[in-house]
């Protein structure tokens, strides 16, 4: 028998962690997908490589085990072709493990493949129970089918973003009747969160539960103000007199409220002047937010009267004494 190296199949090294196990899963599940992939039989192939390196390695009790047998192959091997054959039997279901991430059920397997078993021999005589030869392991229970996830996008305002908003929707389903469900998006989403309804998803057949509806936040464009991050950026006029001489210009904040700006004496136009914590709340984060940076444009007077120019004119001969 043939042993499986888990972890050249996701390219991830021996000491990688869970969150690398699960995005290096991600992204080659992804790649190979049957749907992806229609009549592809080497992506096909791949795909099923994939599931079963990351049906072990996901689960950290699993990934020990593994992790010793990969440390005594060979005696394993060798009390392979013994008498008896199955003294390296490993013992002990893969579905008793603590739960790793899984991304495609036995069952979404079987809906794929049909009764193309798609474990290995070697996944059978060490993971999928006690019996030995590949078709071991397809006694177990297949769990109810998960409800299919559902996806919509909601567009929100910055002012929605900042404050939070509710969104009341209209589902329908084929054979339900429509319901509306009321979704609270929390204060300071960013443009392409997610944001997850459970349990609003497709209802599932069999007592399995429902799959999750997904709202993807799209952000529009706002005339005063962009984000960066938990920061905001505005532009705010400063007369010259101002700029030059130093002072206080108001600043109207994204909340609604006005701040005085503290414009230090002979300020450029472009210079960026920060208020602290005046930017986007942080999500989960009950005192975090951002902060407001704004853009020091010098504002040039709208007219020009006679004592005003006759100051200008004195002020251009010194410049020029």
């Amino acid at each position: 028998m043939e042993f499986k190296d888990y972890y050249a199949t996701l390219g991830v090294p021996k000491a990688a962690s869970e969150a690398d196990i699960k995005k290096a899963y991600r992204k080659l599940a992804r790649e190979n997908h049957p749907d992806l992939n229609a009549g592809n039989k080497a992506a096909e192939a791949r795909f099923k490589e994939i599931n079963e390196a990351n049906e072990v390695l996901s689960d950290p009790d699993s990934r020990k085990k593994y992790d010793e047998l990969g440390a005594n192959w060979r005696a394993y091997e060798q009390a392979d072709r013994g008498p008896g054959g199955a003294g390296a039997s490993w013992g002990g279901p893969f579905a008793q493990g603590t739960g790793g991430y899984r991304t495609v059920t036995p069952e979404e397997m079987h809906e794929m493949f049909g009764d193309d078993d798609p474990f290995s021999d070697f996944f059978h005589r060490f993971f999928g129970g006690s019996t030995a030869g590949a078709g071991a392991g397809r006694g177990r229970a297949a769990a109810p089918r998960r409800g299919a996830d559902f996806e919509s996008e909601v567009e929100l305002t910055l002012e929605e973003a900042f404050q939070g908003a509710t969104r009341r929707l209209r589902l329908e389903a084929p054979g339900s009747k429509t319901k509306t469900v009321e979704v609270r998006i929390p204060a300071g989403v960013t443009d392409g969160a997610r944001v997850r309804v459970a349990g609003e998803g497709e209802a599932a057949p069999k007592g399995g539960s429902s799959g999750d509806l997904f709202l993807r936040v799209r952000l529009l464009p706002h005339p005063r103000f962009e984000r960066e991050g938990a920061d905001l950026r505005t532009h705010v006029a400063v007369p010259i007199t101002v700029a030059v001489l130093g002072g206080e210009v108001p600043v109207t904040t994204l909340s609604g409220s006005t701040l005085r700006l503290k414009i230090p004496a002979l300020t450029p136009s472009g210079r960026r002047l920060r208020l602290r914590g005046q930017g986007m709340p942080t999500v989960g984060a009950k005192d975090g937010r951002g902060d407001l940076y704004a853009t020091v444009d010098i504002a040039m007077p709208a007219t020009l009267g006679d004592e005003a120019r006759a100051h200008y004119e004195a002020l251009r001969k010194l410049e020029q004494s």
